[in-house]
């Protein structure tokens, strides 16, 4: 529809120069003073700066034929940064929908979904989101301000950031594995029992692209694992046949093919390069891939984690695990290391990244006593971290630790000072137990967990939204 569908001629009372700073707007019948600066703060697309560009005659004031009580709660959201209280009597959706009219929802998810707003420790179970069919969540992710994607059986199901709206699509896949979000709207997809990587329209519901990698007996290959950093897709394959896998890099942009790195070709009994990448993360501070993979066998489980300078596709530190290998394992850029849980002992370790050439890196932030008895208390566990905070789920539990700034002058043989973290029980005492947590994220100012035999995501807030 055109800016203004109607001018109104001037009216008793009502001034409207060219030249003052001062607009008047006609909503729906009712008129609103605001000042150019604010209807600025809109931006440069927005309905608003059309209003303030404008160049009606100073008889005319601009008339729009929508509902001037959402529109008042908007203009409260254009000077002030927030939204009124009063807010609250309308539907989010309302809001959302005036929002997307005026080209501004980019204000509101801000004030409702911003990353800034995540508050670790006060967290609190606030919302059930109910997933259809009866399969559980194999997998989930989520986008910076809060949109969410989860895997259930062969379906996708996306809740935009508001989680009031949502929509599910049917893949090719029986299951699927691994799932990053790529957009609100385009998600990769793979599974460890399908052959390619699907990039996925998740608002229209085909496949955007399949990428595949061919190995040397072009068995087909099937995804392990899915990673991204703001240039490039990460994703790693193994063949068929189960005897090669690599780890490719693509363009994010046009998802073209720019290198291969890992490509292992297995021998024998070369358990080591047997081993497929399952989890690959980016340290955006360091500018290297972590590529982490484990194996079960008669003796226990091993596995080994690479850091990889995809520039020079040489490998810069290489963890061999034997010794309670990891459950799971995470990066943290802020905190500038890197977390394991124990798959046998079922302790929280980290391992500081400044410590890279050390050769037993790991510190164990639990009990250190624990014996390694085989009995796998760490299988299952899952570990990530967000912002300053390390976040790992015991059973039905998560557990939150941060570190605790200290002056104690100790330093290790390494010349590092000693770092000290401590731990939190999340959530209050309802929010606790419950089936075993199989998967958790974070987006916006929210965190997303999901559990065992449970057809739903639960969401965890520390605001208080609509």
């Amino acid at each position: 529809m055109p800016p203004f569908e109607r001018s109104r001629s001037r009216l008793n009372g009502v001034h409207h120069d060219s030249n003052s700073n001062i607009v008047t707007i006609d909503v729906g019948g009712q008129l609103f003073q605001t000042t150019k600066q604010t209807l600025s703060l809109a931006g440069s697309k927005s309905f608003f700066s059309k209003i303030s560009n404008s160049d009606h005659a100073a008889a005319t004031i601009p008339f729009i034929d929508r509902d001037p009580e959402l529109f008042s709660i908007l203009l409260s959201l254009l000077r002030t940064g927030n939204l009124p209280s009063k807010a609250k009597v309308f539907d989010i959706q309302d809001l959302i929908f005036e929002s997307q009219f005026y080209g501004i929802e980019n204000l509101l998810i801000n004030t409702q979904s911003n990353p800034s707003q995540f508050d670790a420790f006060n967290l609190e179970k606030s919302l059930i989101l109910p997933l259809s069919g009866r399969d559980s969540p194999s997998a989930i992710s989520t986008t910076p301000y809060g949109s969410l994607h989860v895997a259930h059986g062969s379906k996708i199901t996306s809740f935009d950031w508001s989680l009031q709206r949502k929509a599910t699509i049917l893949t090719q896949f029986m299951a699927i594995d691994s799932l990053l979000a790529l957009s609100p709207s385009v998600a990769a997809a793979g599974a460890t029992d399908f052959s390619g990587l699907q990039i996925l329209d998740l608002d229209k519901g085909f496949v955007r692209d399949t990428l595949n990698w061919e190995n040397v007996t072009r068995s087909g290959s099937t995804v392990q694992a899915i990673g991204a950093s703001s240039e490039h897709l990460f994703t790693s394959f193994e063949s068929g046949r189960r005897n090669s896998n690599c780890i490719m890099i693509y363009d994010l942009d046009n998802l073209l093919p720019v290198s291969t790195i890992g490509h292992y070709e297995i021998f024998g009994a070369e358990l080591d390069s047997a081993i497929p990448s399952t989890k690959l993360q980016w340290i955006s501070s360091h500018n290297l891939l972590m590529a982490s993979g484990s194996h079960s066998g008669p003796s226990g489980v091993s596995g080994n984690i690479k850091f990889w300078d995809i520039r020079s596709g040489n490998v810069v530190w290489d963890i061999k695990e034997k010794v309670d290998c990891f459950s799971d394992i995470t990066a943290s850029d802020s905190l500038s290391s890197i977390f394991k849980v124990g798959v046998s002992s079922g302790e929280l370790f980290f391992a500081d990244l400044r410590n890279m050439d050390c050769d037993n890196a790991w510190v164990c932030l639990g009990d250190g006593r624990k014996a390694v008895n085989g009995k796998k208390e760490g299988n299952g566990c899952k570990v990530d971290s967000h912002g300053n905070q390390v976040f790992c789920s015991k059973g039905g539990n998560l557990e939150l630790w941060s570190e605790v700034m200290i002056n104690s002058g100790i330093k290790h043989e390494n010349q590092l000072p000693e770092r000290v973290f401590r731990k939190n029980l999340m959530g209050r005492v309802k929010d606790m137990g419950g089936n075993r947590i199989n998967n958790f994220c974070f987006g916006g100012s929210k965190m997303f967990v999901t559990r065992k035999d449970q057809q739903c995501v639960e969401v965890w807030s520390s605001v208080r939204g609509f």
